[in-house]
C-alpha cells in the first residue's frame, strides 16, 4: 500500500499492512510516539516483523518491558541542564535542543521519554533568549550542536532565525546539527533549507543519522549531494543495532555508503539503556567483536569510532577492543586477523 502523509497512529500501521493487527500495541503508542513518513513507509517490508527498517521504527510489544538497569535518561541530559534546552557536558560544546519533535520516532530512541507530541515540546521565545544567553554568557563554548527532537523539522526561516542569532556570539565558531531528515524526509532538503543551515558564516557541520544501507534511496543521496556542494560538512551517526546492522556485511555496507556519499564516518554508538529496548541491545563484546572485523575488511575511510555514552551523564567514552597490549617490556599488537605479533619485532637470529 502506498503512503502518502505520515503514520502516526495503530490503525494507520495496520492499514498500511506494517502490522497484522493492533494487538497490544496501543499501550506502546500511548507510552511512546510513533511516525513513520512515507520514504521511510516505502522501506519496510510489509508483513515482516523482523525486517531491519521495520525493526527501527515499527513500534513491537517488546517495548513494554523495562529492564533493571534502564532509565529515562540514560545519559544524564537533565543533570547536566543548566537551563532549559541546553545541556552543558563538556567545557567547549553545548546541546541546545530548540525543538523536541521528530518526523520519524526511533524504537531504539534514547530520548524516548522527553520526544513526541507529549514530550518537551518547542523551546518558548523566553526560553531560547535564556538558552541564547547562556551560549553568549560563556566564551569556552566553541561549538553549538542543535538537536532535540530532530532540529531539521525546523522550517526554514525558522532555522535562520537561529543561525543568525549565533552569528552574533563571536566565540562559537562551529554549529553542529545531529539530524535524521537526509533519509527519512529527503524532500526537506532543498536549497532553502541548505541555506539556512549555513546562514550564519559559522563552520556548519550536518551529523547524518543512518542505521542500514537500504536507507540511502536515490532521494536521500542527492540531497547528501546538495549540501556537500553548498558546502555543508557531513558527518555520521549510526547505532549498533540486534536485528538491524548486527553484521559485518550489513555494517561494513553501510560505513561505505557514508563515505560514498562524502559523508566522513563518525560515531557508531552502543546502544543507550533507554526503557523498552533491551531487545536491541548487542554485548559490548560482540560490538567489539565487529568493530574489530570492519578494519580488515573495508577501507580506512569508512572506519567509525565506536562509543558508549556512560549512564548518568558522565559522557562518552571510546570502548572498541584496544589492539595492542604492554607485554614482556615491549608490545603485543593484534592484526586485522586476530593474529598477535610482538613490537618491537624479536631479533630473528636470538631466538635461532
Amino acid at each position: 500500500m502506498s503512503v502518502v502523509r505520515a503514520i502516526k497512529a495503530v490503525d494507520e500501521l495496520v492499514a498500511a499492512g506494517l502490522v497484522p493487527d493492533a494487538a497490544g500495541l496501543e499501550a506502546v503508542a500511548a507510552k511512546y510516539a510513533v511516525a513513520i513518513t512515507p520514504a521511510v513507509a516505502a522501506l519496510i517490508a510489509a508483513g515482516d516483523p523482523d525486517d531491519p527498517m521495520a525493526r527501527q521504527f515499527v513500534p513491537r510489544v517488546e517495548e513494554l518491558v523495562t529492564t533493571p538497569d534502564e532509565r529515562a535518561d540514560p545519559i544524564g541530559d537533565l543533570s547536566h541542564s543548566p537551563v532549559t534546552g541546553i545541556v552543558h557536558r563538556y567545557p567547549d560544546r553545548v546541546l541546545l535542543k530548540a525543538v523536541h519533535v521528530c518526523p520519524v520516532y526511533c524504537r531504539f530512541c534514547f530520548r524516548r521519554e522527553m520526544v513526541g507530541p507529549q514530550g518537551l515540546g518547542t523551546l518558548t521565545p523566553a526560553e531560547l533568549d535564556a538558552a541564547m544567553d547562556y551560549i553568549a554568557g560563556h566564551e569556552e563554548i566553541w561549538e553549538v550542536i542543535l538537536t532535540g527532537g530532530d532540529p531539521l523539522v525546523l522550517s526554514p526561516r525558522r532555522l535562520s532565525d537561529l543561525m543568525a542569532r549565533l552569528a552574533g556570539i563571536a566565540h562559537v565558531k562551529v554549529v553542529r546539527f545531529h539530524t535524521r531528515v537526509p533519509v527519512v524526509e529527503p524532500e526537506r532538503i532543498d536549497d532553502a533549507m541548505v541555506a539556512a543551515l549555513l546562514a550564519s558564516g559559522k563552520t556548519t557541520y550536518l551529523a547524518i543519522h543512518a542505521n542500514h544501507p537500504r536507507e540511502f534511496t536515490p532521494a536521500a543521496r542527492a540531497g547528501m549531494a546538495l549540501m556537500h556542494r553548498a558546502g555543508l560538512a557531513l558527518i555520521s551517526q549510526s547505532v549498533l543495532l540486534r536485528g538491524v546492522n548486527d553484521d559485518v556485511e550489513t555494517l561494513a555496507s553501510l560505513m561505505q555508503a557514508f563515505v560514498e556519499n562524502r559523508v566522513q564516518p563518525y560515531y557508531l554508538h552502543h546502544p543507550d539503556l533507554a526503557p523498552g529496548t533491551s531487545h536491541f541491545r548487542l554485548s559490548i563484546a560482540e560490538g567489539q567483536a565487529l568493530v574489530s572485523q570492519l578494519r580488515g575488511r573495508i577501507s580506512g575511510l569508512a572506519q567509525p569510532t565506536y562509543v558508549l555514552d556512560i549512564p548518568g551523564g558522565f559522557g562518552k567514552a571510546e570502548i572498541g577492543a584496544s589492539a595492542i597490549a604492554a607485554a614482556d617490556g615491549g608490545w603485543i599488537v593484534r592484526d586485522w586477523q586476530g593474529q598477535a605479533h610482538a613490537y618491537p619485532p624479536r631479533d630473528q637470529s636470538s631466538q635461532d
